[in-house]
């Protein structure tokens, strides 16, 4: 009617109770109901609930397994090219992590009826550009309504079954290397607030859409050693490491100085910009991780910042580390050594 103001369209995140990995199930809950199932795994299951891994893997020939992930989350940044770029590219990097290879993926979609239909077309859009750049192909999906607008992929890949990488390998005299800086919960979550600048948006929106893929496929070329592989997401640097010393029973020297972080993030920590599930997953960790005596809490928060497509997390022999940084770095991929792995409890000790 004439004179009535047009509604204005809502942003995506606005739709969002919570953005991208952070939405993850709080650890503890997960685990305590994942305990109460009784799942029969034959000898062929190769990974499956027991380490919290990053994928399921099945041997289905004597040089051939199958590994299956899948991942969606609500969103996390308003473009919604991007949004569809960044949850693909954080389901596909599971499988990197495996230290396998992608072969095709299924669409995963939830979506409102108030949107128009071009925002969906716009996201598998982003979701396709990151299937080209991984060179798989998407051959179906399932989608829902729903009222709030989820997006993400299951893929499948494949690896020979011993060259598996699961997160539950590691060894004393390790060194951990990270490639890719932390904080995009606490960068996404100023985005949301509009406390983020435009430059801090660019950053944090390209480096959460880039892909594993490089780094990924450095650690399965075999030209160096690596006893345990994962990424880093919703749990966190310290909940994804601490699930790596769990597994392998072994005890994390992380040294705060070496840990990259993306710039103008610690600010807004301090600021007190920070996600609900960042929080959780520093109380999930706290009883395992010992921190220098006064480190200030936003400093504890970045360590356990949910992440969105974060970096691979790899747990290399320390005579192999500068032959896989340098192999990383000329595949174009940042990489940082972050620690050590000990023997002893399972746990972190931070210094620095």
């Amino acid at each position: 009617m004439a004179g009535e103001k047009p509604v204005k369209a809502k942003r995506l995140t606005e739709m969002s109770h919570c953005a991208g990995c952070a939405a993850k199930l709080k650890a503890g809950d997960l685990a305590r109901v994942l305990g109460g199932l009784k799942t029969a795994a034959p000898p062929q299951a190769l990974v499956g609930f027991t380490t919290s891994d990053d994928a399921a893997v099945y041997q289905l020939a004597p040089g051939l397994a199958v590994v299956e992930t899948v991942d969606f989350f609500p969103p996390i940044v308003d473009d919604p090219f991007q949004f569809g770029a960044i949850a693909a590219a954080n389901a596909l990097s599971d499988i990197w992590a495996m230290g396998a290879k992608p072969l095709f993926a299924l669409n995963l979609v939830c979506f409102p009826d108030e949107l128009p239909l071009k925002v969906l077309q716009k996201i598998l859009a982003g979701g396709q550009s990151k299937a080209d750049e991984a060179g798989i192909p998407i051959l179906g999906g399932h989608s829902i309504r729903d009222p709030e607008p989820k997006y993400g992929m299951a893929v499948t890949g494949v690896v020979h079954p011993k060259k598996v990488f699961t997160n539950a390998g590691a060894k004393p005299g390790d060194v951990l290397i990270l490639t890719k800086p932390v904080g995009t919960g606490i960068a996404t979550t100023a985005i949301k607030r509009g406390l983020a600048s435009k430059s801090l948006q660019k950053r944090v929106t390209a480096q959460m859409a880039t892909l594993n893929k490089a780094a990924g496929e450095v650690f399965a070329s075999g030209a160096f050693k690596v006893h345990a592989l994962t990424d880093v997401t919703g749990y966190g640097l310290l909940g994804h490491l601490l699930e790596m010393m769990t597994g392998a029973k072994t005890k994390a020297l992380l040294d705060l100085e070496r840990i990259p972080l993306i710039a103008e993030v610690p600010a807004l920590a301090e600021g007190g910009v920070v996600p609900g599930g960042t929080k959780t997953n520093l109380a999930h960790v706290k009883s395992k991780v010992r921190f220098p005596e006064g480190l200030p809490e936003h400093i504890q928060w970045l360590l356990a910042d949910a992440q969105t497509n974060g970096g691979l997390l790899a747990s290399v022999p320390a005579r192999h580390a500068l032959k896989a940084v340098q192999a990383l770095e000329k595949a174009g991929v940042d990489a940082s050594l972050i620690g050590e792995v000990q023997a002893g409890r399972p746990g972190i000790d931070v210094v620095g």
